[in-house]
This record gives C-alpha cells, sequence and structure tokens, in this order.
C-alpha cells in the first residue's frame, strides 16, 4: 500500500488550535464524519452535517488531496457559466475542522464527497488523523429508507464498538450482507484497530426517502448528543422547524391523495403498531400484514405527486 499519508496535508494554523484544544481536553475530541454520495435517506447526514458547518464557527484542520479520491466523470463538479466565461467551479473537499458547539466545547466533523476509490488507504488516513488528534470516539450517521409511516416516531439503529452510548434501541436486522461504503469501511476499520466508534441510522419512510425529511436527521442528531454530551442547540431548532414544515406538507399531500395511497400509508401504521405492540409484550413476532413492498409503495407515491405536478 503507498503512504496513506500522501492523501492528506495539515493545515499548520488549525493543527495547533486543535492541540491547544486538547490540552484542555484530556478526555479526548469527538470526531463525527459523514460522506456525501452513499444511501443516505432523506438526507438525513447530510443536513446534519449543513447544519454544523453552516451556524457553528469552525477552521481547516486537515485537507484531503480530493484529486486522488473522486471520480470527476461520475460526479461532475459543477462549473457556472455568464455570459462568455466560466466564472466559478465548486472544487471537491474532503476535509477536517474543527468546531466549537454552543457551549464552546471543541470537536471534529469529517465531511466531503464519499471517496471513490483507495478506499483501504483512505481508511488508514483516517485512523491516523484520529490517533493524531487525540480522537476518543469516532461518530457517523446517515439514513436508511425503512417500511415505516411518517405518523409514527423515526427508528434508529446503533452499530460500532459503542452501541452501548445509545441505550434502548434494538436493531431490526440479524445478519445482512449490503453494498458497502467508505463511511462503514472507516468504521470498521477504526473498531478494527481499537477506536471507539459509533454508526446512527435513521429509519426513514420509503416514500419519503429521496427528499429531505428533517424528522430523521433531528432524532439522528439527538441521539448524537445524547452519546457525546455536545451541546448543539441551533442546530436541533432548525431542524425541529423544519421537521414541522415537512410534516404538515407530506400530511396535506397524502389527504389531497387517492384512497389506494391513503391506505397504503395505513397500511405501515399497522404494521408499526402491531411490532410495537408485540415488543411491549416481550415478543418478536407481530400480528401479520398484508402490506405492499417498498418499490410498490414508492412507485405509488411517486405517481401521486407527479400527477399532482401535472396538474400544476
Amino acid at each position: 500500500m503507498l503512504d496513506p499519508q500522501d492523501l492528506y496535508e495539515w493545515d499548520a494554523k488549525g493543527l495547533a488550535v486543535v492541540d491547544l484544544a486538547l490540552a484542555q481536553e484530556s478526555a479526548g475530541l469527538v470526531m463525527l464524519y459523514h460522506f456525501d454520495g452513499y444511501i443516505d435517506a432523506g438526507e438525513t447526514g447530510e443536513q446534519i452535517i449543513d447544519g454544523l458547518l453552516d451556524t457553528l464557527p469552525h477552521q481547516l484542520v486537515a485537507r484531503f488531496d480530493h484529486d486522488r479520491l473522486v471520480d470527476y466523470r461520475a460526479r461532475r463538479p459543477l462549473l457556472t457559466f455568464r455570459r462568455d466565461r466560466w466564472t466559478a467551479y465548486e472544487t471537491p473537499s474532503i476535509e477536517v475542522r474543527l468546531v466549537q458547539d454552543a457551549t464552546g466545547a471543541p470537536f471534529l466533523v469529517l465531511s466531503g464527497p464519499e471517496p471513490d476509490v483507495e478506499w483501504e488507504r483512505f481508511a488508514v488516513a483516517v485512523r491516523q488523523i484520529v490517533e493524531r488528534l487525540g480522537v476518543r470516539l469516532s461518530v457517523n450517521f446517515h439514513g436508511i429508507p425503512m417500511g415505516v409511516p411518517h405518523t409514527r416516531p423515526v427508528g434508529l439503529t446503533p452499530h460500532g464498538s459503542r452501541t452501548d452510548l445509545m441505550p434502548g434501541h434494538r436493531s431490526p436486522f440479524d445478519e445482512a450482507q449490503v453494498p458497502g461504503s467508505a463511511e462503514a469501511l472507516v468504521e470498521y476499520r477504526l473498531t478494527e484497530s481499537g477506536h471507539d466508534t459509533l454508526g446512527v441510522a435513521a429509519h426513514v419512510p420509503h416514500y419519503v426517502a429521496r427528499s429531505p425529511y428533517p424528522d430523521a436527521a433531528l432524532t439522528a442528531l439527538e441521539a448524537v448528543t445524547a452519546a457525546t454530551g455536545l451541546v448543539l442547540p441551533g442546530v436541533a431548532h432548525a431542524l425541529r422547524t423544519e421537521a414541522r414544515r415537512t410534516q404538515t406538507e407530506i400530511d396535506r399531500q397524502i389527504g389531497e391523495g387517492d384512497e389506494e395511497l391513503v391506505a397504503l400509508v395505513q397500511g405501515l401504521e399497522h404494521q408499526y403498531d402491531a411490532a410495537a405492540g408485540a415488543e411491549t409484550r416481550g415478543s418478536l413476532v407481530a400480528e401479520p400484514v398484508d402490506l405492499p413492498s417498498a418499490d410498490e409503495l414508492g412507485r405509488e407515491f411517486e405517481r401521486f405527486l407527479a400527477e399532482r405536478e401535472g396538474d400544476a
């Protein structure tokens, strides 16, 4: 393997600030991380990262070489053309930043597009950064599409080496093989090398998985703050406000839909309540419910929205 240190460079000023913060935080720093490009139903992880970097003070600490990690033809960066020339270019950036929460407590954020290549080398590079910056816990978060209704609380699946930090959340999975991601590989390799990790997967209703779903981002953020002790009221407030607006809009669209669409959502509610009741009774076997598949539900909702747009 080529030297992982060639994949990133330190920002001298930012690194000095981290070292100063470490002198005051003897237990070590928390690092939150999320990469764009993999499954992130409801834009759960993206909304959290945007909320953190848009509202909290932060400083660059390290930058990865995006030219080596990003396949531009697979995800073409945007160029702005104005009249007779190119005027702007959105450079992909995979960066580690030092952020301060509402109390001034420092933590790290690693974000950017998911690397397209050299995942193993990238994972080693992240481990080196974790060790150099004294990270005590690395936390990732994203949304996964599930057969759940938007009218019920968002469920969570914790994973990693410190699932004890999220008590009361039982995984609905026993064993499954899924397409991999750089985010998951980083968690796996960090755990393998003895570093504490926590992953938070929010359950997003299939029929809104392609649109921002602030309820999922808010629930995931609250789990992260409970597990880490970070204080992020501004980010939570913005997500809570947007979640109310989004829920109202979803209810309006479903209320104006046909009976078949309403029945689909009610079927998911029935399934959710039956499973919740079975868990309360100590049984993992819920009452049998005849429900449409996720694909059928998604197609029906997309057809409804398309018809609404066509009538507009």
